[in-house]
């Protein structure tokens, strides 16, 4: 963590009050409780309250859960991101047969991180080995966390039907999208 940043959680606010209810009561202690609750998705995946519901998430949830936090405890240091970047084996361990198969080097991958005074935290991600994600972004834009739904969906899938056409690839988009579910069903085993 950001030379273990951390501020108290005081706000009477929702997201806030569901941590203090949990026994999280600062911000170190919130991001490494989230880190160790398993990947997976949510019943509804733009709801980031279900991460301390279900006690699973995925980098959307649980990142957008933490801005929120941030949000309702006044602190501004804390920036809520999508980045789209270059997945493959070396960055994201497990996809290399899925891309091999298709003969595709990457494919265009949308991640959900935060960024704690301009530097990149992810606590979903263990990058100690391998390359990782942030030396293939590709894009990034700052977004709230109401953006993790629809809003990230249409930028990911708008970003690979351009890339489809950049790279004058041999698949439409409805392949590039289902070998891309691939890879996360392969992440996911």
């Amino acid at each position: 963590m950001e030379k273990l940043f951390n501020f108290k959680i005081e706000s009477t606010l929702p997201c806030s009050t569901l941590c203090i209810a949990n026994g999280l009561n600062n911000f170190l202690s919130l991001c490494n409780h989230l880190k160790n609750l398993p990947y997976g998705r949510t019943n509804n995946r733009s709801d980031y309250n279900s991460v301390l519901k279900e006690n699973k998430g995925t980098c959307s949830t649980k990142h957008a859960f933490l801005k929120q936090v941030a949000i309702e405890n006044n602190i501004d240091s804390v920036k809520l991101f999508i980045g789209i970047y270059k997945m493959n084996n070396s960055n994201t361990k497990g996809i290399g047969k899925v891309l091999e198969k298709h003969n595709l080097q990457y494919i265009p991958e949308a991640h959900t991180y935060i960024k704690i005074n301009n530097t990149i935290v992810d606590i979903t991600r263990n990058t100690i080995s391998g390359e990782s994600f942030e030396n293939t972004l590709l894009k990034e834009v700052e977004i709230i966390p109401n953006a993790i739904g629809d809003f990230k969906i249409q930028l990911h899938q708008n970003y690979l039907k351009q890339w489809i056409l950049k790279e004058e690839l041999n698949y439409n988009f409805e392949s590039i999208w289902s070998i891309r579910e691939q890879c996360i069903t392969a992440i996911s085993a």
